[in-house]
């Protein structure tokens, strides 16, 4: 849709909606990675990295796949694989005929911990996100976000 199809009252409300989902989005981040350091002593990208493996064929991911598929952090994503194989919670694997390609592998204690700590995680995001919004808003807040992510690909 053009700008100057909008009236001004769209574009106030259409503006007050992105701040809101920014500011929403930021806080429940930083909730979250204060309840997993709280609970668990697990930074939040870390648990971000274990899920993308644990959903990876035969729980692994080539680096470059793991840094696109990640959420929290693309960045320095080499670096968290290392902290994370000294946490014993990933193995870095040699990928088959390609020398200069790795795997990233979740470990047995990995996904020990997604089921340690996944209850708590799962309550924390109820407490300060899920549990706010009703099932008719979250259907149509699935359907939007349907179409952002549609629309940016």
């Amino acid at each position: 849709m053009a700008q100057d199809s909008r009236s001004e009252t769209d574009s106030q409300t259409h503006l007050q909606m992105w701040r809101g989902f920014l500011e929403a989005h930021s806080t429940v981040v930083k909730y979250l990675e204060r309840q997993m350091h709280q609970q668990h002593d697990l930074p939040l990208a870390w648990w971000d990295v274990l899920l993308q493996l644990a959903e990876g064929p035969d729980g692994k991911l080539r680096m470059g796949e793991l840094a696109e598929t990640v959420l929290l952090t693309r960045s320095g994503i080499t670096r968290l694989v290392d902290r994370m194989i000294d946490a014993g919670l990933v193995l870095r694997e040699p990928c088959p005929g390609d020398r200069r390609g790795y795997f990233a592998v979740i470990t047995q204690q990995g996904l020990d911990t997604i089921e340690k700590v996944g209850p708590d995680h799962s309550n924390d995001a109820w407490d300060v996100f899920l549990g706010h919004i009703s099932d008719e808003e979250a259907a149509v807040l699935r359907n939007v976000f349907t179409r952002v992510l549609a629309a940016g690909k």
